[in-house]
């Protein structure tokens, strides 16, 4: 009996054996239920909205400071500058205020 459940492991299909083995780890999936799937897709839409309005504003600041450049307006290059250095301070300072 030994020697032919070796034999049959070797000529068992793998794709039989992949489908076997995935059955048996969907069974170990903890689903969520509707509500924590709804309130988790309320969440993912959140954060895709506000990353969009998010890159929208920095595309738009970015037109407009390239628009300043190309143009040789010098408020348009101060004020770029002021916004980048005054995002630069708050990054430094969130990222101070989270290792405390």
């Amino acid at each position: 009996m030994a020697g032919q459940s070796k034999q049959q492991k070797k000529k068992e299909n793998a794709l039989v054996r992949y489908i076997r083995e995935t059955r048996t780890e969907l069974r170990k999936v903890h689903w969520p239920s509707r509500k924590e799937t709804w309130s988790l897709t309320k969440v993912v839409m959140a954060v895709t909205v506000g990353m969009a309005i998010f890159f929208g504003a920095l595309d738009m600041f970015f037109r407009w400071l390239l628009q300043g450049i190309v143009s040789e307006d010098i408020w348009f290059i101060i004020g770029g500058v002021v916004v980048i250095l005054a995002l630069a301070a708050s990054a430094v300072l969130i990222g101070n205020s989270e290792e405390v």
